[in-house]
């Protein structure tokens, strides 16, 4: 609740209203990897200048989206000047695409990992769960090219005479 609540900090309402530095060092906080000790040093110094030019700046009043602030950011060439921002903008947009894809594995899951085929190994089980979740594109794979694929990586022991 509290990443969701730091990425408040980004909507574009009422000229940013809801932008708070403190809120931006808390989500920067939430990627370590992602932003470093000296990061978010760099980070704190770009959020004033950052928040003075979108709220002044008349290009960025009609936006409505964290998309279109991104889009308008990379128009202006200012995703270079506030990197950082900018930074924690993609991660933020990232995220409810990344929850998705893992949702969508768990679901796959429950469907291919049953009682039947609980001693499925990680292996086995990884191969079954791509081609359920990739099924459209394997539809589209000749059959014959599999088994000519699999029959030419095929370990063969060699005849015994």
């Amino acid at each position: 609740m509290e990443l969701l609540f730091c990425m408040s900090v980004f909507d574009l309402s009422n000229s940013f209203a809801s932008f708070y530095a403190q809120k931006v060092c808390r989500l920067a906080e939430f990627y370590p990897k992602d932003i470093k000790g000296h990061n978010l040093i760099k980070l704190e110094s770009q959020l004033d200048n950052y928040i003075d030019y979108v709220r002044k700046n008349d290009g960025f009043k009609g936006l409505v989206n964290f998309v279109d602030l991104s889009v308008k950011l990379v128009q202006t060439n200012r995703h270079t000047l506030y990197d950082m921002v900018y930074l924690l903008l993609k991660l933020v947009l990232l995220l409810p695409v990344a929850t998705a894809s893992v949702e969508r594995v768990f679901s796959a899951m429950a469907l291919v990992k049953t009682k039947k085929r609980n001693k499925l190994g990680d292996g086995l089980l990884d191969d079954c769960l791509q081609t359920f979740i990739e099924r459209d594109i394997f539809f589209e794979v000749d059959e014959d090219d599999i088994i000519e694929s699999f029959m030419s990586s095929r370990n063969r022991r060699p005849d015994k005479k």
